[in-house]
C-alpha cells in the first residue's frame, strides 16, 4: 500500500527558511530509517509558495486561469513529501508519528493520505 507523507507548509518554511542543522540531522536519519526498512520510496522538499503557479480550472471545459505565488495561507501549502510503500493503514500511521517535527518550533504539520494504485 502506497501512502504519502505530506508536509505541511509554515510561515518559516514559505520564507524560504531551512530547517536547522539538528532538525536537518534528524530528518536525515528519519529518511535513513525509513531506507534501512525498505519502505522509502520517494522523498523530497518544495520550494515555497512564491516559486509556485496555480491552476483553476473554474469552468467545465474551460481554460484555467494561472496564479502565480506565493499564496497567502502557508497551512495549505505543502512544503514536501515522503512516499512510503507499507503493507498497512497501520503501519503508514506508525512510521508517520516517528518523523521528527518538520518544521521545528512545534509549528509542524503532516497529513498521511493513501494513494490510488
Amino acid at each position: 500500500m502506497l501512502f504519502m507523507i505530506i508536509v505541511k507548509a509554515s510561515a518559516n518554511s514559505e520564507a524560504g527558511h531551512l530547517p536547522s542543522p539538528e532538525l536537518m540531522e534528524a530528518m536525515n536519519r528519519y529518511n535513513q530509517e525509513l531506507k534501512d526498512a525498505g519502505v522509502r520510496v520517494m522523498a523530497k522538499g518544495l520550494h515555497p509558495s512564491s516559486n509556485a503557479i496555480r491552476l483553476s480550472y473554474p469552468e467545465t471545459g474551460g481554460n484555467p486561469e494561472i496564479s502565480e505565488g506565493p499564496f497567502t495561507d502557508p497551512y495549505n501549502t505543502i512544503a514536501g513529501f515522503i512516499l512510503i510503500d507499507v503493507s498497512s493503514k497501520d503501519e503508514a500511521i506508525q512510521w508517520a508519528k516517528k518523523m521528527p517535527d518538520p518544521q521545528g518550533n512545534g509549528e509542524g504539520q503532516v497529513e498521511l493520505r493513501q494513494v490510488f494504485e
